[in-house]
């Protein structure tokens, strides 16, 4: 459980026991502003839960605000208060309670962190009190973040699991976060199917080069030295010099070389002649 959560929790359990002895409606509605008022308390489902508490609602039409007063401390925000007529005022502790919960829940949206859109849901007059409420929040531990002046707008990096759940919320929940493993399963899916075309791709490349090596090795011999090679009818002396081969009697027979050959058949001739 996260430090900040048991540290609520913990501060709600004298509120939690006092809700037993909270007999009458008023000795009720007393103990909602108490614990409403009171510092490091910021979830308040199980006080709710206690029987005195919900007795408020069919009490005399002055106790029922009170029990709707701690319904919107527990999951409601700033213009949930704001919006709703005939409700008791707030302490100026309650007030900034109120927003500080409120800043929780518009941290679930970057779009709603602007300045001007944080000043006009928690009822802010400056730019300063909004700035002052978002370090006080932080040094309570409710949430992480900065305040970027240039761009006028918080930038939330994380918050407290602080909000308690509103009534048949779980449906709506449920259905959200199947649709989140619908999507997840969707990428996933098309990750491995680029997985595999790339496993493909490599693997045909791979076959590719196999065989221009085979055709390269073909072409060029690979016979050691790569000398003495006969290609068709024409060879290739180990001095570079070409000949050609007849391939009559005798199998291959050496006819002439191509280069010097020549010079070499008219010594002979002028020797002959000479004799």
């Amino acid at each position: 459980m996260d430090q900040t959560q048991q540290k609520a929790l913990n501060a709600l359990e004298p509120y939690i026991l006092l809700s037993k002895s909270a007999n009458s409606p008023r000795a009720a509605a007393d103990l909602v502003t108490q614990s409403t008022s009171a510092p490091n308390t910021f979830v308040f489902a199980e006080l709710l839960q206690t029987p005195n508490i919900q007795a408020l609602q069919t009490a005399s039409e002055e106790y029922p605000p009170y029990l709707k007063i701690l319904q919107i401390f527990a999951w409601g925000t700033w213009s949930d208060y704001t919006s709703t007529p005939n409700l008791p005022s707030l302490t100026e502790t309650q007030s900034k309670k109120l927003r500080q919960l409120t800043l929780l829940s518009l941290s679930t949206s970057p779009s709603t962190l602007t300045y001007p859109h944080l000043l006009s849901g928690l009822s802010l007059d400056t730019t300063r009190a909004l700035e002052d409420l978002v370090i006080s929040s932080i040094y309570a531990g409710l949430l992480s973040a900065k305040l970027d002046t240039l761009s006028q707008r918080v930038d939330v990096s994380s918050v407290a699991p602080l909000r308690d759940l509103k009534p048949c919320s779980i449906t709506s929940m449920v259905s959200v976060l199947g649709d989140w493993d619908n999507r997840c399963v969707s990428v996933l899916g098309e990750l491995e199917g680029q997985v595999r075309d790339v496993r493909r791709k490599a693997q045909e490349q791979r076959k590719r080069e196999a065989e221009h090596e085979k055709v390269v090795s073909k072409a060029t011999g690979e016979n050691g030295d790569g000398k003495g090679k006969v290609v068709g009818k024409r060879g290739v002396l180990e001095d570079g010099e070409e000949m050609e081969v007849d391939e009559g009697l005798g199998g291959g027979r050496t006819r002439n070389a191509k280069r010097g050959g020549g010079k070499l058949s008219g010594f002979a001739r002028r020797l002959g002649g000479g004799g």
